[in-house]
C-alpha cells in the first residue's frame, strides 16, 4: 500500500532505527538543506521524542551520484537531474520506480538556468546570443561532472536549436562558439560560483537561479545583476531514498520522512525562501515577483528525454567531448 505523504513524520511513536542519515547532494543546496535539516529535525523530535542526526554531503550532482555509486553510503540522495539517479538505480543502488514514489516525479521544487553578470552589465547580456560574442567570457562549470553545466548546455542549445532556419548543425555551431568563451570548466555549481564572485574571473556567470537570486538578494546585491534571458529550461531537483542503504541500516521510514518533508508546507516555504521556485501552485502565485515567468524548454520534448540527451551529449565521445577537445 502506498505510504500516505507525511505519514512517518507525523505518527505518535519513535520509529527503532538508526537515528542518523547522510544526504548526498548537489553543489548549490548547502544553504537551502542546511535550513531544511534544522526545521525537519525540530518537527520530528516534536512527533517522536528523537532528534535525528542529518548528514550533508555537497559536490558536483554526477560526481555524487559517481560516489555513491562507489561506496558512499546515502540515506538518500537529493539531485538535480534524474540521470544521476538513474546512474545509481542501474548500479542496483535503487529501485527502478523510484520517480513514483513520491510525488511530481519526485522532484520537490525547481530551479531554471538564468545569468548572473557584474553590476550595471557592462557586456550588456541579455539573451544567449550575447554569450557567445567576441570578448565575452562565460563561467559555466563541467557538464560532464555537473547537472548544473549539463542544464546550462541544454538551455543553449535548445535556444539555438529554436532560431529561424535552426537545426541540430546550428544548435552545435552555437555550442561550439559559447565553449569557445569559457575559460575553464569546475566540476561543479558553487566551485563556478567561487570562480565568478570570489576570483572576479568572467563577465557572465550561468547558474540555477536559486544561486543566482541569493548572490544578488543576500550576499552580493551591489556587485552584481540577474538578467533572465527570454527563454531558458525547465530544471527539475528530484530526491531518492538509496534502498541498498536504507534496507540495510533500517533508516528507510526517516529517510522517506525525511524526504517527504520537502513536500509539506513547512518545506515548500523553505524552498521560496532559499531561491527554488516550489511545487505548491499557491506559494509560486503568491511569489510571483520573486520568480517571473519565463519560456521554458522541456528536456523530455526538446532532446527526448534525459537517457536520450545523456547518450547523444554527455557520454564519452558525444557531442559535448567532441566540441571541448576540438577547442
Amino acid at each position: 500500500m502506498k505510504r500516505h505523504l507525511f505519514s512517518l513524520l507525523f505518527a505518535g511513536s519513535a520509529l527503532a532505527a538508526p537515528s542518523n542519515i547522510l544526504n548526498v547532494s548537489y553543489d548549490v543546496t548547502r544553504e537551502f538543506y542546511q535550513d531544511s535539516n534544522a526545521v525537519f529535525v525540530q518537527a520530528y523530535r516534536a512527533k517522536h521524542g528523537l532528534a535525528p542526526t542529518i548528514d550533508l554531503s555537497n559536490g558536483g550532482s554526477s560526481k555524487q551520484a559517481g560516489a555513491v555509486i562507489a561506496g558512499l553510503e546515502a540515506d538518500v540522495v537529493t539531485m538535480n537531474q534524474e540521470t544521476d539517479i538513474d546512474a545509481i538505480a542501474r548500479a542496483g543502488l535503487i529501485s527502478p520506480e523510484w520517480e513514483k514514489r513520491l510525488p511530481d516525479n519526485s522532484a520537490p521544487y525547481t530551479s531554471p538556468i538564468v545569468f548572473l553578470v557584474r553590476k550595471g552589465n557592462p557586456k550588456a547580456i541579455k539573451d544567449w546570443s550575447d554569450l557567445v560574442k567576441p570578448g565575452v567570457a562565460v563561467i559555466v562549470p563541467n557538464p560532464k561532472t555537473s547537472g548544473n553545466g549539463r542544464y546550462s548546455y541544454l538551455a543553449a542549445w535548445a535556444y539555438a536549436r529554436a532560431q529561424p532556419a535552426g537545426s541540430d548543425a546550428t544548435a552545435t555551431e552555437f555550442i561550439k562558439a559559447l565553449f569557445k568563451n569559457v575559460p575553464l570548466l569546475e566540476t561543479g555549481g558553487r566551485a563556478a560560483t567561487n570562480a565568478f564572485v570570489q576570483k572576479e574571473m568572467g563577465d557572465v556567470l550561468l547558474t540555477f537561479e536559486s544561486e543566482v537570486l541569493q548572490i544578488t538578494k543576500v550576499f552580493s546585491p551591489d556587485q552584481f545583476d540577474v538578467v533572465y534571458p527570454p527563454t531558458s529550461i525547465l530544471a527539475e531537483a528530484p530526491v531518492s531514498v538509496v534502498d541498498q542503504v536504507v534496507d540495510q541500516r533500517g533508516t528507510r521510514d526517516l529517510a522517506t520522512a525525511y524526504l517527504e518533508f520537502l513536500w509539506s508546507d513547512e518545506g515548500q516555504k523553505l524552498a521560496v525562501k532559499h531561491y527554488f521556485r516550489p511545487r505548491s501552485e499557491k506559494l509560486l502565485a503568491e511569489n510571483a515577483a520573486i520568480f517571473p515567468a519565463i519560456q521554458l524548454a522541456k528536456v523530455d520534448e526538446v532532446f527526448g528525454g534525459w537517457a536520450a540527451a545523456q547518450k547523444t551529449h554527455f557520454a564519452d565521445g558525444g557531442i559535448f567531448d567532441q566540441i571541448y577537445q576540438g577547442k
